[in-house]
């Protein structure tokens, strides 16, 4: 995950806040909470996730030529 990118949760764009190696933290404000069903999750609620390939890649290649 790149942290400037955005991550699809539930079909869902969030920006992503931070990444450490194996977790990212977003936030969800009040509208998108009210407006999916991410209110209804619980602690260990599986979802679908898809990331922002571009931003992946633009991320890689930048820090590669740094």
């Amino acid at each position: 995950l790149s942290k400037k990118g955005s991550v699809i949760v539930d079909g869902v764009s969030l920006t992503i806040n931070t990444v450490d190696e194996n977790k990212f933290t977003v936030n969800i404000i009040p509208h998108t909470l009210s407006e999916t069903i991410f209110s209804e999750y619980d602690t260990n609620t599986r979802v679908n996730i898809e990331v922002d390939l571009i931003a992946r890649y633009l991320d890689q290649l930048i820090n590669n030529n740094v």
